[in-house]
């Protein structure tokens, strides 16, 4: 996965909210925990870009994001918790687009969720890891 073009508030952002003091790859992963945990506002709607056995393309799934995965699981990567034919299933974070906020967030509440789940995609496009 090639690097995207740097973007300097985001560089910020991420710099001094969310791996501030963060030294070991255990602290960066609690960091962005922790981040996304008070940042996105759940229930959310998103497409997953879901690989099915055999195919060739992607397909886009809509799913309905709950909740963030417990810390366990989120050692090594982001994984929220979707809504999925009547189960709750761990996705992980990058897979997944934001849409829409549930009809009860403001404008704001959803671009925040929006600007959160970015802010990990523009991350892990950078090249970086746990």
């Amino acid at each position: 996965m090639s690097p995207i073009e740097q973007d300097e508030v985001r560089e910020q952002r991420i710099t001094m909210e969310i791996v501030v003091d963060a030294y070991t790859a255990e602290e960066q992963a609690l960091g962005w925990y922790y981040y996304l945990e008070r940042t996105l506002q759940f229930p959310f709607m998103a497409t997953y870009m879901m690989q099915r056995r055999g195919a060739a393309e992607k397909e886009a799934k809509p799913v309905k994001v709950i909740a963030m995965a417990d810390e366990e699981e989120c050692e090594h990567e982001m994984f929220v918790e979707v809504e999925w034919d009547g189960d709750v299933l761990p996705i992980p974070l990058e897979e997944l687009t934001f849409t829409s906020g549930d009809s009860q967030q403001s404008e704001e509440m959803a671009a925040k969720t929006q600007e959160a789940i970015e802010d990990w995609h523009y991350w892990v496009h950078q090249g970086n890891t746990f």
